[in-house]
């Protein structure tokens, strides 16, 4: 594919905060229930066990997290192919308006 092909495909996001909202929620959730074992475990004797539990609680779940913000992304990711004599505007506050960047040596 040459550079020249490219305009021939329209790139659209359709993401939402609608579409995450339920992953934050969960992500709370996870947060809320380690930081109330940590308490929990806080009045033991030994408090290291309590910090390693948030620290276990929030290290497992992040990859999962990561997870399905990426492929929730991905899959409301549009690439559609139009016809070459079609005349496309630019959607209000999409990034593509911004001029690109070039590099200089």
């Amino acid at each position: 594919m040459n550079k020249g092909d490219i305009k021939n495909y329209r790139f659209v996001c359709t993401l939402t905060f609608g579409d995450i909202y339920g992953q934050i929620i969960v992500w709370l959730i996870t947060i809320v229930i380690s930081l109330a074992s940590a308490l929990a475990l806080m009045g033991a004797r030994r408090p290291v066990y309590a910090l390693a539990t948030v620290g276990l609680i929030v290290l497992l779940s992040l990859p999962f997290l990561l997870f399905a913000f990426v492929t929730t992304l991905l899959n409301h990711i549009e690439l559609t192919a139009i016809e070459p004599g079609t005349k496309t505007e630019p959607i209000p506050g999409n990034v593509s308006q911004q001029q690109p960047i070039q590099a200089t040596y």
